[in-house]
């Protein structure tokens, strides 16, 4: 099964302030919303309430601790990363890690692809996301967009793909 992250990022690593994201790009999010159609979303439970709802035609899939956990219909619950791959893995969906950050970090060592968009601003947050190393993957610029009427900041898409010498056998 492939594994892949997809995430924004500021030049200094933010992802988030105050429950939200950073900024506004219409373009970006068209770009996440094409890559992840028809796929497994995976998020935690603070990722999925920030919006509070299901990403229409995809798997949505919150991992959380609570027990009780009860998300908007559509929306399948799991307690663990693993639990939740096992999911989208029964559906033989694409598995896409949407966040925050403690499942980017577990999911990581599984990857085959990140999707990493760079915002060009430093932005001040509470909320980042490692400093990955790529360096051995293979990366090529998927989009590139400027700043105009709708977009306060420029940003680049990057695909980093993991050398197929990776052993899938540790998953």
């Amino acid at each position: 099964m492939s594994i892949a992250l997809i995430y924004a990022r500021s030049r200094n690593y933010c992802i988030g302030v105050d429950g939200d994201l950073p900024w506004r790009l219409p373009a970006e999010f068209a770009f996440f919303k094409q890559t992840t159609l028809g796929s497994a979303v995976i998020m935690g439970r603070k990722s999925y309430e920030d919006h509070n709802s299901e990403l229409p035609d995809r798997l949505n899939i919150v991992v959380t601790r609570q027990p009780d956990y009860t998300p908007v219909p559509g929306v399948r619950v799991a307690d663990s990363l693993v639990a939740a791959l096992a999911l989208a893995r029964d559906q033989g969906k694409p598995v896409f890690v949407i966040g925050g950050v403690g499942l980017f970090r577990e999911a990581m060592p599984l990857a085959d692809t990140v999707f990493e968009t760079i915002v060009e601003a430093d932005i001040e947050g509470d909320t980042f996301v490692d400093a990955f190393d790529f360096s051995g993957w293979g990366s090529e610029r998927v989009l590139q967009h400027d700043v105009d009427a709708k977009h306060r900041y420029a940003f680049t898409a990057y695909r980093h793909s993991r050398p197929t010498s990776h052993s899938s056998k540790s998953r």
